[in-house]
């Protein structure tokens, strides 16, 4: 294996975010299942927009939160993902680039605008999110960095951007480059609405070669459909090498073979839990690039999804991030 330009090279969604306060009676109102992800279209993020409260906007997306976070943990880091030439795809760049992240991908000239994800935080810290896809959904294999690919240790792959065909031939073109180049191929399944959406699609590309996969109790338990975590967990051990699994405020249980790392979650006050389990994710990565211990490496993503949850938005600021390190 050659030696790595980058430790993490991301592919996911491109979204910028818009967040605002609620109340579970807003959530009734528009038919919302607390703490889950829901597609909307245009006309629906539309209307959506205008009945929310006052918020803020930041770029956002799950694996480009993950980039974000790690770059801020000091590590070398390159994110793929597709924005219109607008004016929230010039901000989502600009965010991007100013974290350190490597973003090359050319904008969509013409077509659908940037996305963006409306969140909705309630008074328990709980998010729901209703996304629409908008210029991410148009990534495709043309939009691959292979030398970017081919250089990083961990490619990181996200469960939200598997709806379109063209973003599933990507995934699986980029599996194909980090693993001839002997890198090491990571997964998020994101939400469960995903894993029922896309199961079958998943456990395919699993098989093909995921190195390390990424969930929450939910997540897992809906991918092997089981009831139960632990009988998830089993079957997770038998189908890839390594899994990271959170269970919120039980913390997180690693999976490798017939072998467990339990790690306690860092308590905190809770004020929005958006991006938890997408800077778990990078605290792990980031250790793991690092030759650390598994036990290890889940006690930094555990430190830095605790840093996510105290404040509104999904990326503690740079200074946080610095702490965690030291």
């Amino acid at each position: 294996m050659t030696a790595t330009r980058l430790d993490l090279i991301g592919i996911g969604n491109a979204i910028v975010d818009v967040l605002a306060r609620t109340d579970d009676a807003f959530l009734d109102r528009h038919d919302m299942r607390k703490g889950s992800m829901a597609l909307i279209d245009a006309g629906m993020a539309e209307r959506l927009y205008a009945a929310m409260p006052a918020g803020q906007e930041a770029s956002g997306g799950s694996v480009a939160n993950s980039c974000a976070v790690a770059a801020g943990l000091g590590a070398r880091v390159a994110f793929l993902g597709k924005v219109a030439d607008d004016q929230l795809g010039a901000v989502f760049a600009h965010d991007m680039r100013a974290m350190g992240v490597y973003y090359p991908t050319e904008p969509l000239a013409g077509g659908d605008p940037t996305a963006r994800c409306l969140i909705l935080v309630t008074p328990d810290g709980q998010r729901t999110m209703n996304t629409y896809l908008g210029a991410g959904g148009a990534f495709g294999p043309d939009d691959l960095d292979a030398g970017a690919i081919r250089s990083a240790a961990i490619l990181y792959l996200e469960g939200y951007l598997f709806d379109p065909p063209a973003a599933q031939e990507a995934f699986r073109e980029a599996a194909r480059i980090a693993r001839a180049a002997g890198r090491l191929v990571a997964l998020s399944l994101s939400d469960p609405f995903c894993v029922d959406r896309h199961r079958a699609g998943f456990l395919d590309l699993i098989a093909e070669g995921v190195d390390i996969l990424f969930a929450n109790e939910a997540e897992i338990r809906a991918l092997f459909e089981r009831n139960d975590f632990e009988s998830a967990a089993d079957a997770a051990a038998r189908s890839v090498p390594l899994a990271a699994l959170t269970r919120s405020e039980m913390g997180s249980v690693i999976v490798e073979g017939a072998t467990r790392h339990r790690a306690d979650a860092v308590l905190t006050d809770v004020v929005d839990t958006t991006g938890a389990g997408d800077a778990y994710a990078a605290g792990f990565m980031v250790a793991l690039s690092r030759g650390e211990s598994l036990p290890a490496c889940a006690a930094l993503a555990s430190r830095t999804a605790s840093a996510a949850i105290a404040r509104i938005g999904a990326r503690p600021d740079a200074a946080t991030l610095a702490a965690l390190m030291r």
